[in-house]
């Protein structure tokens, strides 16, 4: 197939998540559910008021920067299946700057949050270093080697939670001094009244600012070309002069750095502590549909976020718990297949006629 217009990929994207509504719908009502019923809930659940709202673009913070983690290394051809890990190490490395403590208590929210966002980027660089170095250096799968170190990130916190950072033998580490916490609209409730009640952080401005930051770096500069001359044809690449080694490595690491972002912006805005139920989320997994679902277009990855936010926060009221998972799963499968239409023309031909 020739290249589609513009439109196209919008256009199979759209019609692959339409046939897993349907597909989903079946399945609900072979349940014993009704399928209008349980979507029409999950929209009044996820969009019904400005409260609800605010919670489903909480959700969506986390999975909007681990969608821009994978949709930069999969640009690249990349497959980095570790964002999950990398958004707990992201998470760790900011709880250190409280927990260890690098910074005292009493430290200006001014230096808190940016040292904790450093720290988060630079532990979530680190572990996409070692599978992009590994790649580079030996061709080792980057499949493997990211899922691997997943175990290896949720092991290692987990043995900070549960021994070095423990708070009374429980499952979760002392809570974080509100000066260390992301700024949220309801802190600003007596000023502003309608922002009683909302939770929103400044986790979604972070990123937004970072899909609009790597939109530019991928489509507006030569290293973005770069990037998507290797994804595209690496012999070309190759041919031109670029260095495919280094670009492997700093890509993989810019993947990881935003992901640990999003760990931190998950602890420092919403949970306030390193805890094990909300790193084991899965969000860098929900990261992975996100981003194939927005055709790796980072600002396209914004809307797509609060859909998929939507639908996470939408669980809580769905039962059985495991309706939300399973539509995402069938989205995934319905759009890895719809990727079918982006590389061929369906054409009929009688018998007899040459295709």
């Amino acid at each position: 197939m020739k290249e589609p217009p513009r439109w196209y990929p919008a256009a199979v994207s759209l019609g692959a998540i339409m046939v897993a509504l349907v597909l989903g719908g079946i399945l609900i009502a072979f349940a014993g559910g009704d399928p209008f019923r349980s979507y029409a809930h999950i929209a009044k659940a996820s969009f019904g008021n400005l409260g609800v709202l605010s919670d489903t673009i909480v959700k969506a913070t986390p999975i909007l920067l681990t969608s821009l983690a994978c949709s930069i290394a999969f640009r690249m051809k990349l497959w980095n299946i570790g964002a999950e890990g990398q958004f707990i190490m992201g998470a760790f490395g900011a709880g250190a700057i409280v927990l260890t403590p690098i910074l005292p208590a009493d430290t200006s929210p001014w230096i808190f949050i940016p040292v904790m966002m450093l720290a988060g980027i630079l532990m979530g660089a680190i572990w996409g270093f070692f599978p992009g170095f590994l790649k580079a250096r030996f061709n080792v799968n980057e499949i493997i080697s990211t899922l691997m170190m997943n175990y290896i990130a949720i092991s290692w916190v987990n043995f900070f939670i549960f021994a070095v950072w423990t708070e009374g033998g429980f499952q979760m580490s002392p809570k974080f001094p509100e000066n260390a916490w992301l700024p949220r609209l309801l802190d600003y409730a007596k000023t502003i009244p309608i922002f009683s009640g909302l939770t929103t952080h400044l986790g979604l401005l972070i990123g937004i600012v970072a899909a609009i930051v790597l939109w530019i770096v991928i489509y507006r500069s030569r290293w973005g070309y770069e990037i998507r001359l290797i994804g595209d044809n690496p012999r070309a690449a190759q041919y031109a002069g670029i260095n495919i080694t280094r670009n492997t490595v700093l890509v993989m690491m810019l993947s990881g750095a935003l992901a640990g972002l999003g760990g931190m912006s998950e602890i420092t805005g919403m949970v306030h502590r390193l805890q094990t139920t909300p790193l084991a989320a899965g969000y860098g997994f929900t990261g992975i549909i996100v981003a194939w679902l927005a055709k790796l277009n980072p600002l396209v990855a914004i809307l797509v976020s609060i859909l998929f936010g939507a639908l996470l926060l939408a669980g809580r009221e769905i039962q059985p718990s495991g309706v939300p998972k399973m539509i995402q799963g069938i989205i995934l499968v319905c759009l890895i297949a719809s990727d079918f239409l982006m590389r061929y023309r369906v054409r009929i031909v009688r018998a007899g006629e040459e295709a």
